[in-house]
């Protein structure tokens, strides 16, 4: 057998690594993988003692919210600089969500322009529309929708009221597919917020205690109950604390389809130490809790954590730059800092970090959006999606990003590895230094067949 691209290193495959590995590809897909003498090859790359994982699925991106479809080039080139090959994207679409099939259309044709990774999609319902699009979207091949308990914006992030949302999940309730939420109470959040403000408190040690976790947990609660009403998958797109994990846990336990996700900024920073440096910069929805990070650590090793994604936000710098912590946009830039932080994370508190980070940032969330086994793991017939990640101490510098961000919450803090190349489909996209694939290299991924509860 003639392959057209062989790649020797320490191969992570799903049953552990294989020192001194190779792999194999030919027609985009993993053909060969093997430890000792490798096939024929027109090209090959050894990268030494550096470790070959499968390419990142980040389950959770906005590469429109503030650029619009066009938007999807730079996040998608972030992407692939950060060994990330597959991007699911929210909805909430500058000027308008992705809630109908025309809508659809117009996403995937951008992404064929313009996307240098693959990109799967959530989709969304808006106030009082019926739900005659929910069905034309999954033909369509969205991996998931997702909606809103608190209004960012009444056109394109809206509040989806409670009737609304017990409808949308009785016209999942026969599909796999799940109805994500973005979960903090917004009659809470409002009345926390005022009381800040006269108090004259505005600064970043505010917004958690403004946002506060009863009102995550209450939006948390109501979801899961509706979820389990209608008998389909109700998933929690951002926990903030160990207790929201195990309140999904308990739905779980009774039966009910029910997963939460967990953010990587939230396993990173605290308020109360990294507060007074980063201000605006560590803002986020829901916010970034003081003295979480052990114990989030702790239901990741439970199991009770879905996979752990990067929340991507492509807002520019200047959105954080306001004299109140409550006018200043919420999210910050992910892509590229998703991989290294969470294997160097890992790697600090002991544990295997090449095995947990291909667990929660590969395997997991390709199960969980319909995408694997053509995604998620180095596996014969697989999507030949492969990350080379070398161990390097170096601190991260966003304006070395590809984003045209540059910003970071991450800036300044040391990584232990580094995303050396990115093959997307067994072909480079990223050298270590440069995005190499052309806009448009990337494709829409529909969901496929598998899913979390099967």
């Amino acid at each position: 057998m003639t392959a057209e691209l062989v790649i020797r290193g320490t191969v992570v495959v799903p049953d552990g690594p294989i020192e001194r590995g190779w792999v194999a590809v030919k027609d985009g897909r993993i053909s060969a993988i093997g430890r000792g003498e490798a096939p024929d090859a027109a090209e090959s790359f050894d990268c030494g003692d550096s470790l070959v994982i499968p390419g990142v699925v980040d389950g959770q991106t906005h590469a429109a919210s503030y650029g619009g479809l066009p938007g999807i080039r730079s996040t998608t080139a972030s992407a692939v600089a950060g060994g990330v090959t597959t991007i699911v994207d929210m909805p909430y679409d500058n000027p308008a969500p992705l809630n109908t099939v025309e809508r659809l259309a117009d996403k995937v044709a951008a992404i064929k322009e313009h996307a240098h990774a693959d990109v799967a999609l959530y989709g969304t319902v808006m106030p009082g529309q019926t739900m005659s699009e929910v069905e034309p979207l999954i033909d369509g091949g969205v991996a998931a929708f997702k909606i809103s308990t608190f209004e960012s914006s009444p056109t394109r992030f809206p509040r989806i009221a409670s009737d609304q949302i017990l409808a949308v999940f009785s016209a999942l309730s026969e599909s796999v597919i799940p109805l994500g939420v973005h979960n903090e109470d917004q009659e809470i959040v409002r009345a926390y917020i005022a009381a800040a403000k006269a108090a004259g408190k505005d600064g970043i040690e505010a917004h958690s205690e403004s946002r506060p976790p009863s009102a995550e947990m209450a939006a948390t609660a109501q979801f899961l109950e509706l979820g389990a009403a209608a008998g389909a998958h109700a998933h929690i797109v951002h926990l903030t604390t160990a207790r929201g994990f195990q309140l999904v846990d308990n739905y779980l336990a009774d039966g009910f389809r029910a997963t939460g996700e967990l953010c990587v900024h939230y396993l990173w920073f605290d308020p109360s130490k990294d507060g007074a440096e980063l201000g605006a910069k560590m803002k986020v929805n829901p916010p970034i809790r003081p003295g979480q990070i052990d114990a989030l650590w702790e239901e990741i090793l439970a199991g009770r954590v879905a996979f752990v994604s990067s929340d991507h936000s492509s807002w520019p710098i200047d959105n954080k730059f306001t004299p109140s912590i409550f006018d200043a946009g919420a999210g910050v830039p992910g892509l590229e800092t998703l991989l290294p932080a969470f294997y160097t994370a890992a790697e600090k508190r002991g544990l295997d970090p090449a095995a947990i980070t291909v667990e929660q940032l590969c395997e997991r969330p390709a199960k969980f959006f319909g995408l694997w086994p053509q995604k998620g793991a180095i596996r014969i017939g697989a999507d030949a999606d492969l990350t080379i990640l070398s161990p390097e101490i170096y601190t991260w510098d966003s304006s070395k990003a590809h984003d045209e961000l540059n910003w970071s919450p991450f800036d300044g803090r040391e990584f232990s590895v580094r995303v050396t190349r990115t093959y997307l489909g067994g072909k480079l996209a990223f050298d270590g230094k440069n995005v190499v694939n052309r806009p448009g290299s990337g494709r829409y991924v529909r969901r496929g067949i598998s899913h979390w509860f099967e």
